[in-house]
C-alpha cells in the first residue's frame, strides 16, 4: 500500500526517533463530557501516563502496543498525535516533515481494511491549496485515496504546542462505533456510556445481574465486557427491542444471557433475586411519555426494590432528573450514592448509583 522511501539520513533517522518512532508516543482520547475519571482509570490501568485534560480529551504518553488502545471502552476516539515545530501547514509538505507524516499515515492504515483505504482532513481551510497539494502528496506517497464525506482515516490538523499538530485516529471508526451493533432502538445508549455507568456499579464475579428496559441490549454487552458474572439478565416490553438485543448478543459472541418479555414493574421474579440491577429509563423524548414517566418511576423503584438482595446496588440512567429524584425522595427503600452527569445526544442525563436502604 505505502510506497517505499528512501532511507533518510542519520540525522534525520534519530530526529524521527525522538518524536516517538519505537519508543513513547504521544496520543489523545476523546470522550463524552462527563466521562474523564472514567477514560482516565482505564488509560492509567493499561499503562498511560496522563499529560493534560479537558472537558472531552485527554493527552497521554504510551509505549505498549498501540494496538492495545483499540480495547478502549470509555474513549470516544484515540488519535495518534504528531507534533511538527513549523510556522504554517505549507512546511508540512517539506521532506522530512512529509516523510514524517507518510511513514505514521501508512502505518496507521495498515489495520484498516481494503475499503476503508480514504481519508478526511479535519482542519481550518482544509480546501484550501495547501491541503489539496497535502493531499495530493499523502496519496501518492500510501496510496490512500482522499474522501473528506466518507474518509475513514480521520486526520485532524491544527496549531499545537511550538508549531503544528496532525492527529490520526488510530480506527477507521469511532471506538464508541462498536462493531457488534447491528441493530439499534430510538434513544439507544452510548456505549461509552454504559461502559462508564457499569463501572460505577461495580462487578464482583458472581453477581446476578438484571438489566431492566434492556433495549437494543447495550448494558447487557458491555456488562459482558466488564468481566465474570453469575447470570445476567435482559427485561423489556417490547418484543422488538428484545430481538434487537438478541441480534446484538449473537453479533457479540455472547451466549447464556436470558431475555424475557415482561413489565419493569410487575416482574416474573421472587423476592431477593438480583443483586446488582441496571436500568436505562424512558427519557420522554425518544422514548416514553413525560405524563406516564411520573407513575413508572416510582413503581419501577418498588419493583426493583422487591425483587433485590437486602445488599443490592442498582445504576439508573435518566434524564428526567427532577422526576427521578422527586421518586426516590418519596420512598426508603433505595438511598442515593453518587450522580455523575454526561453529555449524551443533546441531553445530559445523570447516572444514578443507589444502594438498599437499611
Amino acid at each position: 500500500m505505502a510506497r517505499k522511501s528512501r532511507k533518510r539520513r542519520t540525522g534525520q533517522g534519530r530526529q524521527g526517533k525522538d518524536r516517538g518512532e519505537g519508543q513513547l508516543r504521544q496520543y489523545e482520547a476523546t470522550f463524552l463530557p462527563g466521562l474523564l475519571p472514567f477514560v482516565r482509570r482505564e488509560l492509567v490501568a493499561l499503562g498511560a501516563r496522563v499529560l493534560n485534560e479537558a472537558e472531552d480529551s485527554l493527552r497521554f504518553s504510551y509505549a505498549p502496543a498501540e494496538e492495545r488502545l483499540l480495547e478502549l471502552r470509555r474513549a470516544a476516539a484515540v488519535y495518534r498525535v504528531l507534533q511538527f515545530p513549523v510556522p504554517r501547514p505549507k512546511a508540512l509538505l517539506g521532506h522530512e516533515h512529509l516523510s514524517y507524516l507518510l511513514r505514521n499515515i501508512s502505518e496507521v492504515a495498515q489495520r484498516f481494511e481494503a475499503e476503508e483505504q480514504r481519508f478526511r482532513f479535519g482542519a481550518a481551510g482544509g480546501d484550501s491549496p495547501v491541503f489539496q497539494r497535502l493531499a495530493a502528496e499523502i496519496t501518492g506517497g500510501t496510496g490512500l485515496r482522499h474522501d473528506d464525506e466518507q474518509g475513514e482515516l480521520h486526520v485532524r490538523i491544527h496549531p499545537g504546542g511550538p508549531g503544528w499538530e496532525v492527529l490520526l485516529r488510530i480506527t477507521p471508526r469511532p471506538l464508541s462505533a462498536r462493531s457488534w451493533r447491528v441493530c439499534n432502538m430510538p434513544g439507544g445508549l452510548n456505549a461509552t456510556v454504559a461502559a462508564s455507568a457499569l463501572d460505577m456499579l461495580g462487578a464482583h464475579g458472581v453477581e446476578r445481574h438484571l438489566n431492566l428496559m434492556c433495549g437494543s441490549g447495550t448494558l447487557l454487552v458491555e456488562r459482558d465486557r466488564s468481566g465474570p458474572y453469575d447470570t445476567l439478565t435482559g427485561v423489556d416490553l417490547s418484543v422488538e427491542a428484545l430481538e434487537c438485543a438478541r441480534a446484538n448478543l449473537d453479533v457479540a459472541g455472547i451466549s447464556g444471557v436470558e431475555l424475557l418479555h415482561g413489565d419493569a414493574t410487575r416482574l416474573p421474579f421472587p423476592e431477593g433475586s438480583f443483586d446488582r440491577i441496571s436500568c436505562d429509563l424512558p427519557w420522554g423524548d425518544a422514548v416514553g411519555d413525560h405524563g406516564l414517566n411520573a407513575q413508572l418511576y416510582p413503581a419501577f423503584l418498588e419493583e426493583a426494590a422487591r425483587i433485590s438482595t437486602e445488599d443490592a446496588r442498582m445504576l439508573v440512567i435518566t434524564h428526567e432528573l427532577r422526576l427521578f429524584e422527586r421518586a426516590l425522595a418519596v420512598q426508603s427503600q433505595w438511598r442515593q450514592e453518587e450522580v455523575v452527569r454526561v453529555f449524551h445526544g443533546g441531553h445530559r442525563p445523570g447516572l444514578f448509583l443507589l444502594s438498599r436502604s437499611a
